[in-house]
């Protein structure tokens, strides 16, 4: 007997409906999850401060280094203050830091983006030029020279982190109003009579709009890593200031000797919060445009 050769089953019709089912759902819960986790940081970030004040410059050294428990659940560090209450107050100073940071380095993107793709010629070259020189210098190196120019303090890292990071909106604005240029309905506002400033301010910039608040919602969990790496190095924000980058700086210590929870729980304030930012800025990025992600990753 020879054996017949038998096909291939078909594919049932409902495994890809499945399949895209189980997708959705996925994405789904990653999207509440996301959302939920932006929304407690954020809420703790704003109230925790009214109902529990932090004294900045409270030492109590007979509670110092207490394991997590029940009167300080995320335990105490070097000099007795509790892990949770400074994490929420440096939570605040990092959204604080990277929000703001964010706005003023995507409103300086915007301006700069929009004009060198509106004017064009001359003006787009020697702008871009201007761009790809600023971003041959390191974000890093060129935040610490800015932040090094003023007195400790919150806003010298805004500053900092604003105007080291415009490049990238810049960038993906430019491109943008360039591919709205070819539009017939902004050749037709040319020819109407229309100056430049006038479909720049009528039509480019309301177009890109998105865009650069997609790049700004984006550039929020960079910032706020670029201020905690600042107050690791004890840059920008005073030492005793409730910062995660200066609490787990001065954290390495205890983390030799085995107390892991300084050095943990303030790391999860960074993580988590910028994940879940990150998450929810994916999806919008997703919304907006499916087909070009890569032009959109900070």
């Amino acid at each position: 007997m020879t054996d017949t050769p038998t096909e291939a089953p078909a594919d049932l019709p409902w495994r890809e409906p499945a399949a895209a089912a189980r997708r959705r759902g996925t994405r789904t819960v990653r999207v509440w999850s996301a959302a939920v986790l932006a929304t407690a940081a954020g809420a703790a970030a704003l109230l925790v401060p009214l109902f529990a004040p932090l004294d900045q410059q409270a030492v109590d050294l007979t509670a110092k280094l207490l394991a997590p428990s029940a009167d300080h659940p995320f335990g105490t560090d070097e000099v007795g203050r509790d892990i949770l209450l400074r994490s929420v107050h440096g939570l605040r100073v990092s959204l604080l830091v990277g929000i703001t940071a964010a706005l003023v380095a995507s409103v300086l993107g915007l301006l700069v983006g929009a004009a060198a793709g509106a004017l064009g010629g001359r003006t787009d070259r020697l702008v871009m030029r201007a761009v790809d020189t600023f971003t041959a210098v390191p974000h890093l190196l060129m935040g610490i020279f800015i932040v090094a120019m003023f007195r400790p303090g919150v806003w010298p890292v805004i500053a900092s982190v604003g105007l080291t990071h415009w490049v990238s909106t810049a960038r993906i604005v430019r491109a943008e109003v360039l591919s709205l240029r070819s539009r017939p309905y902004i050749d037709a506002a040319i020819s109407g009579g229309a100056s430049r400033t006038r479909v720049a301010r009528r039509h480019l910039v309301p177009a890109v709009l998105p865009q650069a608040g997609l790049a700004a919602v984006l550039m929020v969990p960079h910032a706020i890593w670029h201020e905690s790496a600042l107050s690791f190095l004890g840059l920008g924000i005073p030492a005793h200031q409730a910062s995660l980058g200066t609490m787990i700086n001065g954290a390495r210590g205890s983390l030799l000797t085995g107390e892991w929870w300084p050095t943990l729980f303030p790391g999860l304030f960074i993580i988590v919060p910028t994940l879940a930012i990150a998450g929810l800025a994916g999806v919008w990025r997703e919304r907006i445009n499916p087909r070009r992600r890569s032009e959109l990753v900070l």
